[in-house]
Order: structure tokens, then sequence, then C-alpha cells
């Protein structure tokens, strides 16, 4: 028979380890969502609705101010518009404007042109023959841009190429006492080169033409 060993003596038994307990996450209420997301929306209305707005005006303000509150025209000291909006000017005496889609109005954002098959567009053309015939641009061999009779993408450009203010040259020349050399100069002064050169045409102001126009006509 084999001896029976005692246990070693001087070195105690370790205990066993406690059994680990996983403790499940708290449970989150539906209160506790409905609160995160409205924390969530009210920051974003503050940094996007009001932050953001006023750090954007006040760099606007610092590098152009003009622009930034509206590049608007004034005429003895009151507002008559801006140059970036066209007006609806018929006066025989003054240039005109673009045609515009909306009647100038910027609160009826963009409208659709018409197409090559809208009845619309020929109703412009037969506005270009009626104009041309009315203010006897065949004596002088023009022919009437486009950009005179159709209206630009945002239906309230104010700007027109070089070309299609000329031609009103005349119309303008036969109703005021101003010669058509002097109009013609005065349109070629009023020239501004596209932004980047290269890139784009020359064009005029419109408003700004007719807004300098006036007190050389006695009606300013």
């Amino acid at each position: 028979m084999s001896a029976v060993r005692a246990p070693a003596t001087g070195a105690p038994t370790p205990a066993p380890a406690p059994a680990r307990v996983e403790t499940p996450p708290p449970a989150h209420s539906p209160l506790a969502h409905v609160r995160a997301t409205v924390v969530f929306l009210v920051l974003a209305l503050v940094i996007s609705g009001f932050a953001y707005p006023l750090v954007v005006t006040g760099i606007a303000q610092l590098i152009d101010p003009s622009a930034a509150n509206g590049s608007l025209l004034t005429e003895n000291g009151t507002v008559v518009g801006s140059s970036l909006i066209a007006q609806n000017t018929d006066a025989p005496y003054l240039f005109w404007e673009r045609p515009s889609l909306s009647d100038y109005n910027t609160t009826e954002g963009m409208i659709t042109p018409d197409g090559p098959s809208d009845p619309a567009l020929a109703a412009w053309f037969n506005e270009t023959l009626a104009y041309m015939r009315e203010y006897g641009n065949f004596t002088v061999n023009a022919t009437l841009p486009i950009w005179l009779v159709s209206p630009s993408g945002s239906t309230i450009d104010p700007d027109l190429t070089p070309e299609a203010v000329l031609v009103q040259v005349p119309r303008v020349a036969a109703a005021t006492n101003l010669s058509f050399d002097f109009l013609t100069n005065f349109v070629n002064a009023h020239l501004s080169s596209p932004p980047i050169p290269g890139v784009g045409v020359a064009y005029v102001d419109v408003l700004q033409l007719d807004l300098d126009l006036l007190p050389i006509e006695g009606r300013g």
C-alpha cells in the first residue's frame, strides 16, 4: 500500500475567486431620448440660425460693406434700388433693361424660360420686330441682340451686353436733346469688364446707366 501524504503546511490554500456578476446597463427612458433630441435641435438652431449668419455678416461688413448691405444705389440721398436687381423701365428717354418673367419681383424666384416650342417665345421675337420698326433701328442696319428681348436666368439681372445697350441709342436720342455720338460715348464709359479676364463678356449695368443719365437730361 502506498503511503498517504499529508498536505504541506505553511502555505495557505488560496480562496476561490468570487463569481463575476455582469451588471446590465441602465435602461434609457423615452423622456431621455426626447431631451437629447430637443437639446440637439436647440444647439443646431443657435449655431446655424444665429451664430453662423452673425459671423458671416460681420466678416462681410469688414471686407465689403456695400455688397453686404445689398449693393444699394442712391439718388439725392434716397435709396432707389440695387445694382444687382433690374427695374421695369419703359420710358423712351431711358435705356431699357432685360425683360423679366416675374416683372422684376425678387420674391417669386426663378421662372423657367420659354422653350423653342412655346408660343411665348414667338411673342418675344414679335416684340423684337415691333421695337425695331417703331424706333428706327432698321435705318442703322442694326439687329436687336437676344439679350434685350430674352430674360436672364434669374429674370432680374440688370446687366446687358454693350450691343444690347448701344442698339437703343437711336431711341433715346430721339426722345432727348442728346446727340447720337454723346450717348454712344456715354454708354461706352459705363462698360465693365468681366471679373476674371478672358472669362465672360463686358457688360453695362443699365440701372446705374439710367441713374447717371437722368441728371444730364434734367430729370434727376
